[in-house]
């Protein structure tokens, strides 16, 4: 398993392995949670999201930033963070591993490898955000078994 730092030549492979680990989340738990009228007010251009927000995370001189995992030649993973000299802090965006290599450890080390930079671009704390649905479940296992702290947040919808 290789860690690396993201290129151009990543990008379709991101954006890929982001809809296959996250759109079981916008499709079969955001959509029924919420109905048709919400999710395609708010999430129906989901796919199209992550094409257009991915490749504007890694920008190091902005403190943007992507690491892959490569397996066999192929993006297994990846992580994405940001870090705020300023405040001395830092946020994981995104972390995915694709399918294939879950229970491997491979979101650990993703993780543990973003805190390692954010520590040396003088982070003092990291914050990671998730869902508190089912599918958001392992997540939120991953960053309590990390020694992240949880804080419990509540956004609701509603049809007008």
């Amino acid at each position: 398993m290789l860690i690396r730092s993201f290129s151009e030549a990543d990008v379709t492979a991101v954006i890929d392995l982001a809809v296959d680990v996250f759109g079981p989340f916008h499709e079969q738990s955001f959509r029924p949670a919420v109905g048709e009228t919400i999710f395609i007010n708010q999430d129906a251009g989901w796919r199209q999201n992550y094409a257009r927000t991915i490749p504007g995370l890694h920008a190091p001189g902005d403190g943007r930033q992507i690491v892959v995992a490569e397996a066999g030649g192929e993006i297994a993973g990846f992580v994405a963070w940001t870090v705020s000299k300023p405040q001395r802090n830092g946020e994981l965006t995104h972390v995915a591993v694709a399918a294939a290599h879950r229970g491997s450890g491979l979101a650990t080390a993703l993780c543990e490898h973003a805190f390692a930079e954010l520590r040396r671009a003088g982070a003092e704390v990291v914050t990671i955000g998730t869902g508190g649905d089912d599918f958001h479940a392992p997540a939120r296992g991953l960053y309590e078994s990390l020694g992240c702290t949880p804080f419990p947040l509540v956004t609701y919808y509603r049809e007008l």
